[in-house]
């Protein structure tokens, strides 16, 4: 069954009918996909409050692991089709930094339904 990811510190999902999942670092992020696989969408904060890892540093992760198989804290993780995101940071340079790189490998690797929600 398809769910989604929201990765955010200290914010919770709206409440719009999806099966939310929650995750507030990356050591969450990867719980949720050894638990329930890879989601058909992610909400991103940027900052994530430990000061340390941010939300690129997961977008990033994601990538890697869907190109190489590069395990996600030693979970595999690869973006399904269709797959959509939405960034619903504050931080308007790390919103951007992470709309450009996932709209930029979701678009030359065809997995996405074309763009963000």
């Amino acid at each position: 069954m398809s769910y989604a990811l929201f990765i955010d510190d200290e914010r919770f999902p709206v409440e719009d009918g999806r099966d939310w999942e929650i995750a507030r670092t990356l050591e969450e992020v990867a719980e949720v996909l050894a638990r329930r696989g890879s989601p058909s969408f992610i909400s991103f904060d940027h900052d994530l409050g430990d000061g340390i890892t941010t939300a690129y540093d997961i977008a990033k992760a994601l990538v890697d692991a869907d190109i190489d198989g590069t395990p996600v804290q030693g979970i595999s993780f690869s973006f399904t089709e269709g797959f959509e995101f939405y960034v619903h940071s504050q931080n308007p340079v790390g919103a951007k930094n992470i709309q450009t790189y996932l709209e930029n490998y979701l678009r030359i690797s065809g997995k996405t339904k074309g763009g963000t929600r």
